[in-house]
């Protein structure tokens, strides 16, 4: 279409191209991808369903849950989890029969993976700043798992975009405790954590994929502020030990292009969001 603004595509690895699934004039963010074969982004503060068969927006029924942002996807149990904004904060909720159910309850909590019985979140405790943590969802006992990754000199440290590797031994996310966001690598249990790789991109946002050969990320340009939208930045592969570093894809976005898992369920392709250029 004509005067897009948000432009949902797909790239598949074994072909190495790119398909555009939809386009639209309205900001939509975030895709997921259901087992089922269709997407899942997030506009307008709701949920939207995109069929893949016959790409269009179909609203969710979100009830209450009308502010919702870009951290949103499926648990493994197949309800859609979300993050919605409320005066108090941010609170992660499960759609179930009945409508949003508390899955987090502290706020602010912003959702992001889950593997098994667990979810990982990024979250703000106790004056801190933001931490990654992860919930057992049969005791709904809270761990944070990145409490002590502090700089030297005391100075607050911003983790984010927890995603679970498929074998759900391991969480990545994001860190700047060298002074600019990187990739971060620890056990499931908060232990063991290190810094993947080390270049002058500000890096955000790794999803391992479903297949466990790779790791996609998000790679703004040097100097970054936080994780802006739309900005000239790249879409980078690499393997689970940090190596075979290749960009894929140049785009103009950012916020909104991957903040969660997007991986194909195979592991062969995954989903993004493109922007237009003011």
């Amino acid at each position: 279409m004509e005067n897009w603004r948000s432009s949902l595509e797909i790239y598949d690895l074994r072909r190495g191209d790119l398909r555009v699934v939809l386009q639209t004039d309205r900001l939509i963010e975030a895709p997921n991808w259901h087992p089922d074969g269709w997407l899942m982004v997030n506009g307008d503060g709701r949920l939207w369903r995109v069929p893949l068969a016959a790409p269009e927006l179909v609203p969710i029924d979100t009830g209450f849950c009308d502010r919702c942002n870009n951290d949103h996807g499926f648990l493994p149990d197949g309800r859609i989890v979300l993050t919605h904004h409320t005066g108090a904060g941010a609170a992660i909720y499960a759609l179930g029969p009945d409508g949003p159910e508390p899955l987090v309850r502290d706020r602010p909590s912003w959702w992001h993976g889950a593997t098994g019985t667990q979810i990982t979140y990024a979250a703000a405790r106790g004056g801190r700043g933001v931490r990654i943590c992860r919930m057992d969802l049969t005791t709904g006992v809270e761990q944070i798992l990145t409490a002590d990754l502090c700089d030297r000199d005391g100075a607050e440290v911003h983790h984010d975009g927890p995603d679970y590797s498929a074998c759900g031994q391991h969480i990545w996310f994001n860190c700047d405790l060298g002074g600019h966001a990187q990739i971060w690598r620890m056990r499931q249990d908060g232990s063991g954590a290190a810094q993947v790789f080390a270049d002058a991109q500000v890096n955000w946002f790794p999803h391992p994929s479903p297949c466990g050969a790779h790791v996609l990320y998000l790679a703004y340009p040097p100097g970054t502020t936080g994780h802006p939208r739309d900005l000239s930045v790249a879409l980078w592969l690499m393997d689970v030990q940090g190596g075979q570093r290749r960009k894929v894809v140049d785009l103009f976005g950012g916020q909104g292009s991957i903040n969660v898992p997007c991986w194909a369920p195979d592991g062969h392709a995954f989903a993004f969001m493109r922007y237009a250029r003011a």
